[in-house]
């Protein structure tokens, strides 16, 4: 039986764009060589993700909201600052905008989105399954699994992240480059409640953030994202749990107060890429398949999302024209709307990343300047409000809480 799509990669980003198709009537395949035995165990990720307010506006259109109900703390404001010094820059939003985003614990975000697309009468989920070989042609995709079964579809979709192997069998240039960072992940509880504030602390090593999640039984809690020189990396995990939330403490100048019960952690080579292009013949990237970013400015998922909305509109209003869905024209639109939004998050982030990491007093000077210029520039902090909204650009009907 054909399907409308493939979707090679079931992960956030591959199984919300199948839930997206489905709530309009549109057909997917889903292929991921992943063990939800695995990946939906609880100690499987530690990472916890922003999903900024129009992503969760897609979301609650796709019908997730109530499913994703409680599970997540708001973001109500977020605080920046160049290491320890004064001059913060506070981004805190009116009354009546609500949240900046909701933070997630990734764990729960797969559990919520496998059930749903196990659920789906659109969705045909192939777990512990991979392509071992794909053909696109002028009439449409075929794809043999490694089960030895055969799909077809109008067009493929890759979600497979950074590695993409589909972007690379069709030639796809990427421009990449490590930032000879890694990121330390995880949790702990503190002293102190956060408040629903997220911090951003640069230091010449990278940005240090701390990302309000929900109190449980033991206190308060927040997930870290911690960026630390790549050699430093595989030290800082064996630290003990004393030794590590002592460095931690050190680094927030005591902001949450003490800490304690860390959660396993883990660390990540940090690096950016960008793909030339986002199509092909019959073939369309999405999420860290077309783009990757430093977690600089939590904005990672966040575009993976946005490409969602907009591929999604995209097909549903050709399915609804009769159009062939692996159509070139199609396709193209897809390619026009994302490619300007994706470069512009990349470029702005890694020029952010590069900036902070500058050293010396001269640097930090600049640093504090402008941020003292954003924090008295309204238009300018609403500006980069709007971005960590994810409210910026041409949106999707989906980032506006809207069916297609």
């Amino acid at each position: 039986m054909e399907r409308d799509v493939i979707i090679l990669g079931g992960g956030l980003v591959g199984a919300t764009l199948a839930l997206a198709l489905a709530k309009h009537g549109l057909t997917a395949t889903v292929v991921d060589p992943a063990d939800p035995a695995v990946t939906l165990a609880p100690g499987f990720d530690g990472r916890a993700s922003a999903v900024a307010s129009a992503s969760g506006r897609m979301l609650d259109a796709i019908g997730l909201g109530d499913k994703l109900a409680g599970l997540g703390c708001p973001i109500g404001a977020i605080r920046v600052s160049d290491g320890l010094r004064p001059g913060a820059l506070d981004f805190v939003p009116d009354a009546q905008d609500g949240a900046l985003g909701v933070m997630y614990e990734n764990r729960q975000l797969r559990r919520i989105l496998f059930e749903a697309a196990s659920d789906a009468p659109g969705i045909d989920l192939r777990m512990t399954t991979r392509a071992v070989a794909v053909e696109r042609g002028s009439t449409g995709v075929v794809a043999t699994l490694s089960d030895g079964a055969t799909v077809s579809a109008r067009l493929l979709i890759a979600a497979e992240g950074r590695q993409s192997p589909t972007r690379e069998a069709a030639g796809i240039r990427v421009a990449r480059w490590a930032y000879d960072h890694a990121a330390i992940v995880g949790a702990f509880h503190h002293e102190r409640p956060h408040r629903n504030v997220a911090f951003e602390i640069f230091y010449p090593a990278g940005p240090f953030a701390l990302l309000p999640l929900l109190d449980d039984d033991e206190g308060h809690r927040s997930a870290i994202v911690w960026t630390v020189d790549a050699a430093a990396g595989p030290a800082m995990l064996k630290l003990s749990d004393r030794a590590f939330l002592h460095e931690a403490e050190k680094r927030m100048g005591g902001l949450l107060g003490a800490l304690s019960g860390a959660s396993p952690l883990a660390t990540y080579p940090l690096g950016f890429h960008h793909a030339a292009r986002i199509t092909a013949e019959r073939l369309a990237l999405v999420g860290d398949a077309a783009h990757g970013i430093h977690p600089i400015a939590g904005q990672g998922l966040n575009l993976g999302f946005r490409d969602v909305a907009a591929l999604a509109e995209v097909l549903v209003e050709g399915k609804r024209l009769g159009l062939d869905l692996g159509d070139a024209q199609l396709l193209a639109r897809y390619e026009r709307w994302r490619g300007l939004d994706t470069f512009a998050v990349a470029f702005a982030t890694d020029t952010l990343t590069r900036l902070f990491g500058v050293k010396g007093r001269a640097a930090s000077a600049v640093r504090r300047f402008g941020i003292s210029a954003v924090n008295a520039i309204p238009p300018l902090k609403e500006r980069f409000m709007a971005e960590a909204r994810g409210e910026s650009g041409a949106l999707p009907k989906l980032l506006q809480g809207m069916a297609v």
